[in-house]
């Protein structure tokens, strides 16, 4: 597995509520200071979150003898826990729908979009699974940290399509906008129990070999 097995799970951190949060914050009265707060709480979560849970495997990897392999199974086995529980949590979620409280950021600041950023994927734990799942999974392979970055570049790009929508389309985005966050709303969730089967058998195939 490289990290490019990693990237499809960028599509499980932004499926739902922090993608119709996006769409919400560009069609705001400030489009583009509440999208780039927003984004830069995710950036900061998001990044910070995956960096964590690769340094401890990492560290704790290379404090141990694992001559026989012993360390890397359990990583396995843990990730396997990891993305059942997260598959669980999606499919709970599935029709939960934007939150009530989503209303009031058609007014938001650039600086209350990074709040919500941050609080937003601290506090969803799909993120904060797939964040350990990530971080672990590369980590217990020996990739460099720098092997993280595609996955947080894939999911900040992924935020950012409603804004990108907004500054290539113009008025037309009105359109397009409504489009993504019903996607978001009801399709989403398909698509992540798709990418979290994909993540099981490529680690079940790691503890087979």
């Amino acid at each position: 597995m490289n990290f490019l097995a990693l990237l499809p799970l960028a599509v499980v951190m932004i499926a739902g509520t922090q993608l119709v949060a996006a769409v919400f914050f560009a069609s705001s009265d400030r489009p583009r200071a509440a999208s780039l707060g927003y984004l830069a709480g995710a950036a900061i979560v998001v990044c910070g979150g995956t960096t964590l849970a690769w340094l401890v495997t990492h560290l704790f990897r290379i404090s141990v003898d694992d001559r026989d392999g012993r360390f890397e199974r359990i990583v396995d086995w843990l990730v396997l826990v990891l993305l059942a529980v997260l598959a669980v949590v999606v499919f709970l979620r599935r029709h939960s729908g934007p939150p009530a409280w989503m209303g009031r950021l058609q007014h938001a600041t650039g600086r209350y979009a990074l709040r919500v950023g941050l609080l937003l994927f601290l506090a969803m734990p799909a993120d904060d699974l797939t964040m350990l799942t990530v971080g672990a999974s590369a980590a217990r392979q020996g990739l460099p940290w720098w092997h993280l970055l595609p996955f947080m570049l894939l999911t900040l790009t992924l935020l950012a399509l409603p804004l990108l929508a907004l500054l290539l389309l113009g008025r037309r985005a009105a359109a397009v906008l409504p489009r993504i966050r019903d996607w978001a709303n009801n399709h989403a969730w398909l698509v992540s129990e798709a990418v979290i089967a994909f993540f099981v058998v490529l680690t079940l195939l790691e503890l087979a070999r």
